[in-house]
């Protein structure tokens, strides 16, 4: 019995607490590549988010307070472009059209427009055109889904999001705010780190996740990874 001891029980009893041991530092370890990997792809989700609202504020001089608007623009907005045809450094131009608008005072960058179009390439001018939204936002990028942009990756819970109009230094200025808590975003993984996490990000002052902008601390739009 004693030999079966030596030869079998120890070494198994030996091998069980070395993998308890290399279990129980590889744990935080899994943990923090598992965030970062979790990180990138709502970091990417977030940046999509500030990309529609900056254009949704160009539009429409506000922020969209909610997902479900921004998907109805990027459906059916359309995006104001402003497009030079000609160059001011060309002086024969520039005099040529500087000609025209002389006899015709009144004549606008759609009818300089359709003199181009019928052949008058000597002109220089600037022309405002609409674009729809879905043909200019994310054209080329394959992993982009608008269906996809309200949830949080890896749980399926909605992502936060608020904008306001506040007043900064006695200026109304539009602010917006779309926020992923790690409570969401690290669904699944050990919970016990998850929370620790969430503590020492409050501890330090931090949002206990991703966050892009802010309706209380206007950051010029930044994610706080950035």
């Amino acid at each position: 019995m004693k030999k079966v001891l030596t030869i079998v029980i120890f070494p198994i009893l030996i091998l069980g607490l070395l993998y308890l041991i290399v279990a129980s530092v590889m744990k935080p370890v899994n943990f923090q590549k598992e965030q970062k990997q979790r990180e990138a792809v709502g970091i990417e989700r977030l940046k999509d988010i500030r990309t529609l609202q900056v254009a949704y504020k160009s539009t429409y001089d506000r922020f969209a307070s909610s997902i479900d608007s921004l998907k109805d623009y990027y459906y059916n907005g359309n995006i104001s472009i402003i497009k030079q045809i000609g160059s001011m450094d060309d002086s024969a131009a520039v005099a040529h059209t500087e000609a025209i608008k002389k006899r015709n005072p009144r004549i606008t960058p759609e009818q300089l427009q359709a003199m181009y179009d019928k052949g008058d390439k000597n002109l220089v001018f600037r022309i405002e055109t609409e674009i729809p939204v879905r043909d200019t936002l994310f054209k080329g990028r394959t992993n982009f889904s608008i269906d996809s942009l309200a949830f949080i990756p890896f749980s399926g819970d909605s992502i936060i999001m608020n904008a306001v109009i506040s007043k900064v230094s006695g200026v109304d200025v539009p602010l917006f705010e779309a926020c992923m808590p790690y409570k969401s975003l690290l669904k699944g993984l050990d919970n016990q780190l998850r929370i620790n996490l969430d503590a020492d990000r409050k501890d330090t002052g931090k949002y206990p996740g991703l966050m892009v902008g802010s309706i209380t601390s206007p950051n010029n739009n930044a994610g706080n990874w950035e």
